[in-house]
């Protein structure tokens, strides 16, 4: 089974912030505050279980900006003095707080956090902390002015940070660095050097998130002048690759990047983007599988993690259900017409449908698929062990001729879990 997680961060629910916007002001103040980011966090962490997300997050909900929740409890930092700068190269301008001193950490600034979100679920808990080089492109720099100093310094105040956290319970620390495809020159002179830095002393499984960033208008109108091909990553890729960082996260759909790429990041685990947050029409399940279809011709299917391309907070919460719920969902396009599974040419493990595995246990142990011998994909069951209330299921059951029938079976006896709805529960 291919394990999923997020990229990074989900929407805001209404009552916290303003819906579907970046840097939304916080709704509440105070006491009020506190609660309602923990009563966010508990709602998105309790989305990804129910949608089926093998590694979930807090989705970002106690930070109002992916730098800035961190950059807010760094000393040196002022958020009073912001000043309007041009940031990702002057791809767009953004209020940014200005540097003013020595940056230091007095305290931990996330382990509350991280502490409430472990402690409400038992799944593999993922934290996205911002990149050295991304928290240097957004901030006005007044102090250091010196780029690759101040991101060693950040690098310094980020492993501080992340060996807490990992002690706390974290089993995947990613930094996010969107920066990465912008400065490619900066990116082989200290780029990687400064994550190494972050992440020493680390064991738990390491990431970074690379990507040409959120679904607005600014970002999209700058893909726009990148021609038919987004080959960026062909000069960063192979750093990467010889980095220490176990795990890469990647945007695939709708995206232009080659997926030949993947290619030069032979041994990292690779998160596959297949949820394009640019795009506010939700993939079908057959479009996920297609993107993951791709991957397998360049990546082992045991290195792909299926992923959101990038972060979600501007879209509406509608949309992070269904695409949560996409990312688990068994895509029918994923096995042949035969009802057989398919084998990816890179890998020696079974490109299973997504979900199946997952799915079939929830079911009663009476209910389940019994799958026949000889890989022809029939499912049966037998109507003689089933209680008389239930033949409903061993009717649905029956219907069944291949293992692409499964999806449909499964989420009409499902439908009480929303499988079917792409409304939030």
């Amino acid at each position: 089974m291919l394990p999923t997680t997020i990229a990074g961060s989900l929407p805001k629910p209404a009552w916290l912030a303003e819906p579907q916007r970046l840097w939304a002001p916080w709704r509440l103040s105070g006491a009020d505050l506190e609660r309602g980011k923990r009563d966010a966090a508990l709602v998105v962490l309790k989305e990804q279980e129910r949608a089926g997300i093998d590694i979930v997050s807090d989705g970002e909900q106690f930070r109002q900006h992916f730098v800035h929740g961190f950059v807010e409890g760094i000393e040196g930092v002022d958020f009073s003095a912001k000043k309007r700068i041009g940031i990702r190269d002057n791809r767009y301008e953004a209020d940014c707080p200005t540097v003013v001193g020595p940056v230091a950490r007095p305290g931990p600034v996330h382990t509350a956090d991280v502490r409430f979100t472990r402690a409400h679920t038992d799944r593999k808990l993922k934290f996205t902390i911002p990149g050295p080089m991304t928290i240097v492109d957004t901030l006005a720099d007044e102090y250091y002015r010196d780029r690759p100093r101040l991101a060693m310094e950040f690098a310094r105040l980020i492993n501080e940070e992340v060996l807490e956290l990992e002690a706390l319970g974290v089993d995947v620390i990613q930094l996010d660095e969107p920066a990465f495809n912008v400065y490619l020159d900066e990116v082989e002179e200290w780029g990687i050097e400064a994550l190494h830095r972050a992440f020493e002393g680390v064991r738990c499984k390491t990431a970074v998130h690379i990507c040409y960033g959120y679904g607005i208008k600014e970002n999209i109108d700058w893909k726009k002048t990148l021609g038919g091909e987004w080959r960026q990553y062909e000069r960063i890729f192979p750093l990467l690759a010889n980095s220490r960082v176990d795990q890469v996260s990647v945007e695939c759909a709708g995206s232009r990047v080659p997926i030949q790429l993947l290619g030069l990041l032979e041994g990292k685990d690779i998160m596959v983007g297949v949820i394009d947050v640019a795009n506010t029409e939700i993939e079908t399940p057959a479009a996920v599988a297609e993107t993951i279809r791709q991957a397998m011709d360049h990546v082992p299917c045991e290195r792909i993690i299926p992923c959101t391309n990038c972060g979600m907070v501007p879209l509406s919460r509608r949309y992070r259900w269904a695409s949560c719920k996409r990312l688990r969902r068994p895509p029918p396009s994923s096995v042949r017409r035969s009802g057989r599974f398919e084998r990816s040419p890179r890998s020696t493990c079974l490109a299973i449908p997504i979900g199946v595995s997952s799915l079939v246990p929830v079911l009663p142990r009476w209910s389940r698929p019994s799958f026949a011998p000889g890989g022809q994909g029939d499912s049966s069951i037998t109507a003689g062990r089933l209680p008389n209330a239930t033949k409903p299921l061993a009717d649905a059951w029956r219907n069944l001729t291949t293992i692409e029938n499964l999806p449909d079976a499964l989420d009409s006896l499902l439908n009480n879990t929303h499988r079917d709805s792409d409304e939030p529960p």
